[in-house]
């Protein structure tokens, strides 16, 4: 099984948190961190934009990445939120390993 971390822009902190509290209750993420005061400047309808936003660093597993960006996308205001997960190639193996554990669906059960 693949850990991946996940970046998610949020237009601000309500936002952010709401999404983090979310994505960990569900286990669909074992950790979010929240990084506030970044810059997005991109291209979006033909015009560059810039805009003040929050950050999420999302931990979670690949298997639980589809159910992720489901919620993400039913949860954030954006028309298109950005969910783009890159594989952790490394890492201290037993926080791997929570990462895992956390995520696991049923865990509660």
């Amino acid at each position: 099984m693949t850990a991946v971390a996940c970046f998610c822009t949020c237009p601000d902190a309500g936002t952010a948190g709401r999404i983090a509290d979310a994505l960990v209750v569900e286990r669909l993420a074992a950790c979010v961190n929240i990084l506030p005061g970044i810059t997005s400047v991109y291209r979006w309808q033909g015009a560059v934009e810039r805009a003040d936003e929050v950050l999420l660093v999302v931990k979670t597993m690949r298997a639980r990445l589809e159910a992720l960006t489901a919620r993400v996308v039913a949860l954030h205001p954006y028309e298109l939120p950005e969910v783009i997960a890159v594989d952790i190639a490394g890492g201290l193996p037993g926080y791997l390993d929570w990462i895992a554990a956390e995520t696991r669906p049923g865990a509660d059960e």
